[in-house]
């Protein structure tokens, strides 16, 4: 198992992206400590961890609230020592695009921006503070293909403030790479492309046009990105820091 014994903290757990990732983790071995805002959906994820074998507790907890998250990371070192893995995969609010930036709001656009770049910060810098401790850990952000899009795309998707945000995420993420390497600390970004599982039936289209524009004429998975997160997450990475992890089918090459 690539996780085995390790403490991770999932943010967004209730989540498709954060589920499918928790439930990875907890696969390799990972015991899941599991924090959203919803206690249904997060309990939806715990049982279905416990019931195939795995460790998973449930906590309700504000990922924008720095209050919450610091007393929630106390109380789990407190109870078995250490943090190895903290991965964030709260919504920052990606419905919000579609519409042209000279006509959005101001709300509308810094939304997103805002979201993002402070629960990235909060429970990254949280994390890493019980990390420095003990002299390792691992820290996952959460992009998407926004960040890096071609004009052409960039024209037909009208991204509004969420590519903005993901391009921030990014940015924080090798600043903060650049900081916690020399004490044991890695932090890798994961950037998929938009995942077909999560949408609403009513989007064909949209898929279709995505699809011919990846180099696999597909879209990603929740499984593919969710072991993509466990392999970052896993000592096999030990060399992955600063990083921004394509999974995007290629759709974006870099």
């Amino acid at each position: 198992m690539l996780l085995k014994n390790k403490i991770a903290v999932v943010y967004g757990a209730g989540g498709a992206i954060g589920g499918a990732v928790a439930r990875a983790f907890a696969e390799e071995g990972a015991s899941v400590f599991l924090a959203g805002r919803s206690m249904d959906s997060l309990q939806i994820v715990a049982d279905e961890i416990t019931n195939a074998g795995g460790k998973a507790k449930v906590t309700k907890v504000d990922a924008l609230n720095q209050n919450e998250i610091v007393g929630h990371l106390d109380r789990i070192v407190q109870h078995v020592g250490q943090i190895d893995i903290s991965f964030n995969a709260i919504g920052i609010r990606g419905d919000l695009q579609g519409t042209p930036l000279i006509e959005m709001s101001k709300e509308d656009f810094m939304t997103p921006i805002l979201t993002g770049v402070q629960t990235h910060f909060l429970t990254s810098t949280a994390a890493a503070k019980h990390m420095i401790n003990q002299k390792s850990g691992v820290i996952l952000t959460l992009s998407a293909s926004t960040a890096a899009l071609s004009g052409r795309d960039r024209t037909y998707h009208l991204t509004g403030g969420f590519a903005t945000a993901c391009s921030a995420i990014e940015g924080f993420t090798r600043s903060l790479a650049g900081e916690l390497g020399s004490k044991g600390i890695r932090v890798v970004a994961i950037r998929s492309d938009a995942i077909p599982e999560t949408w609403k039936p009513d989007n064909n289209e949209i898929q279709a046009y995505m699809e011919e524009g990846t180099a696999l004429a597909r879209l990603p998975k929740l499984k593919e990105v969710a072991d993509a997160a466990v392999f970052i997450a896993s000592d096999r990475a030990s060399a992955i820091t600063g990083a921004v992890m394509n999974v995007t089918c290629g759709s974006i090459m870099d």
